[in-house]
């Protein structure tokens, strides 16, 4: 729960949010526009996620764009990424690492040019080199375990860096993403992330679910809305010389994220243990986030899986609406 000081602090203030509806952006604009905020929403999705939120349709790759976009606002909420799957990561590299390699430098270079008092930027757990347990300590060491796209997030953290020593700057802020599931997730079958893709197979009635690996392998699995929190925790309180996590502060096996979904879905699964699983354990560490943001992640696993659930129900094509890199040539 934000504190109401924290809130008040947005009123009346101009904030744009780029990506505001993917699935955290959708999550801070009724949090801030209920706290009195001038928002407004920047996407390529065909879609509006508050009646009340102006959507400006625009391709952040446009540095004239963003330029014109960032003027007169108080804060900017870096949100725009491009999710997918491992596998349109690895066939497909060119359309992860270049259109984010060009909207993250844009919009934090716009926003630098405008003076925007305050931008908080969403990087990811991919940035970090491979280990089992995430510290914002260990955080630049070695190469980035999701290659492509995390090094597009650290050279847009570099870049904010880069401000710190030249400018003096210490008000972008930078925050580093778990898996993040929740409302608005990317549910096409072809790209999408470990959850969605589950429930996507659940509800096309795939008889067993096969599920690859022996469901061993831990993942830290945070509900957007938790993560939205945290975004506007650290916008407001900063990141200074660094970043934080934001992840659950627990593991959850994908068997126990499984056993979850049927214990409020019913279906028949088998683990296939022959099929790649992944890296064993990817687990963060947020201690650092709690101390520093008083960052509290509160959503239980099941909640978190039954509202993603219940949204899903209602808006099973949205991503239909959604800007889709991984099909542009």
């Amino acid at each position: 729960m934000i504190k109401d000081e924290v809130l008040k602090s947005f009123a009346g203030k101009n904030v744009l949010i780029t990506g505001g509806t993917g699935l955290i952006g959708r999550q801070i604009v009724p949090i801030l526009h209920d706290a009195g905020a001038r928002l407004t929403v920047v996407s390529l999705d065909d879609m509006t996620v508050h009646a009340g939120v102006p959507h400006i349709k625009g391709d952040l790759r446009d540095y004239g764009f963003c330029l014109e976009v960032m003027k007169d606002r108080d804060f900017v909420f870096h949100l725009a990424g491009i999710k997918g799957s491992i596998t349109m990561t690895v066939e497909k590299p060119a359309s992860h690492f270049v259109p984010a390699l060009m909207f993250n430098t844009n919009v934090l270079e716009a926003a630098r040019v405008n003076r925007v008092a305050k931008l908080v930027f969403t990087s990811s757990i991919g940035a970090y080199a491979q280990t089992d347990f995430f510290t914002e300590k260990t955080g630049e060491e070695g190469v980035p375990m999701d290659f492509y796209g995390g090094w597009a997030k650290r050279m847009a953290e570099y870049q904010i860096q880069t401000y710190r020593i030249q400018y003096k700057m210490e008000n972008f802020a930078i925050v580093r993403p778990c898996n993040v599931y929740g409302p608005g997730d990317n549910f096409d079958p072809e790209n999408a992330m470990v959850i969605p893709s589950l429930m996507y197979r659940i509800f096309r009635g795939e008889d067993p679910l096969v599920v690859w690996g022996d469901g061993s392998a831990v993942r830290d699995f945070a509900f957007s809305r938790d993560v939205a929190e945290g975004c506007i925790l650290a916008l407001y309180h900063g990141t200074p010389g660094g970043y934080v996590n934001l992840g659950s502060g627990q593991g959850v096996t994908i068997r126990e994220l499984v056993e979850t979904l049927s214990s409020f879905l019913t279906f028949n699964y088998r683990f296939d243990p022959t099929k790649p699983a992944g890296f064993p354990k990817r687990v963060m560490d947020i201690s650092l986030a709690r101390e520093t943001i008083a960052y509290h992640p509160s959503t239980p696993l099941l909640a978190g899986l039954e509202e993603t659930w219940a949204w899903f129900q209602d808006n099973r094509n949205e991503y239909l609406k959604k800007q889709n890199y991984w099909k542009e040539s």
